[in-house]
């Protein structure tokens, strides 16, 4: 079975951050940071070369795969900042309905830049996502 490639890593956050090219990306990666500081009361880690991670959380798929994943995190992509989160939690579809301008895959919140959503909204997603995720 293979190995999961995504593992915490000994790479500090804030040169990670630093390293963001686009300047209202990395402002925006910044503000991410501090919600999700607020919002899990931990300090990130970096989870492989691109993911601002918080906490851990253990899965197990039913093909027997299984391994460690951030409990919260996102990442300061090119093209969008990408918020990881399980959307299935209760009520997600009521708060990304509130959000503003997004999109969604499986799991994976979208987002051009911080300007374009609800931050207040953003901070519920967030602290809904993690605390389903660390039960």
């Amino acid at each position: 079975m293979a190995e999961n490639k995504t593992l915490p890593t000994d790479v500090p956050v804030d040169e990670f951050l630093a390293q963001v090219e686009n300047a209202r990306r990395r402002a925006d990666a910044e503000t991410a940071l501090t919600l999700y500081k607020d919002v899990t009361g931990l300090e990130p880690v970096m989870w492989g070369p691109s993911i601002v991670g918080f906490g851990s959380s253990h899965y197990v798929y039913a093909s027997g795969r299984e391994g460690d994943m951030p409990a919260a995190g996102f990442s300061p992509r090119k093209a969008n900042m990408t918020f990881y989160i399980n959307a299935g939690f209760e009520g997600v579809e009521d708060l990304l309905a509130k959000l503003g301008k997004h999109r969604t895959s499986v799991s994976c919140l979208y987002i051009n830049k911080l300007a374009d959503v609800d931050l207040d909204v953003l901070r519920q997603i967030i602290a809904r996502d993690f605390a389903a995720s660390v039960l």
